[in-house]
């Protein structure tokens, strides 16, 4: 019961946490590239992989830990389904290229994030 209860309080915070940032963070943007959405899931990305660098190969991080971080924070906190809505958007209102370089810069630099995380994770 205890792990439903770690990925409850995580996913919720994760989720608040993405409501505040993505707000905050298309602030300063005006364009119809969903800034917001994309420096999150860079964050999710980039904690995923120092959670699991932490949990998994230093043993820093205990299983409750590893749930609530992992399962619960950044399930709650990364956007796929935004990532899914907005690239939907933009190819609806003809912004071939824009959601291209979405789709493109999503999985790279995520995929980079996520392994940086790894790799800072081994180093600490």
């Amino acid at each position: 019961m205890k792990e439903f209860i770690y990925v409850f309080i995580g996913g919720g915070l994760g989720s608040l946490v993405r409501f505040i940032l993505s707000k905050w963070v298309n602030v300063f943007h005006n364009s119809n590239f969903p800034f917001g959405t994309f420096t999150i899931n860079i964050i999710a990305c980039f904690v995923l992989g120092l959670v699991i660098g932490l949990a998994d190969q230093k043993h820093l991080l205990t299983p409750a830990s590893r749930l609530f971080w992992a399962v619960g924070f950044c399930g709650g906190f990364s956007t796929f389904s935004a990532f899914s809505s907005e690239t939907v958007a933009l190819f609806q209102q003809g912004q071939n290229s824009t959601m291209l370089l979405y789709i493109f810069l999503s999985v790279v630099v995520c995929m980079t994030a996520t392994f940086g995380g790894l790799f800072v994770a081994e180093r600490f």
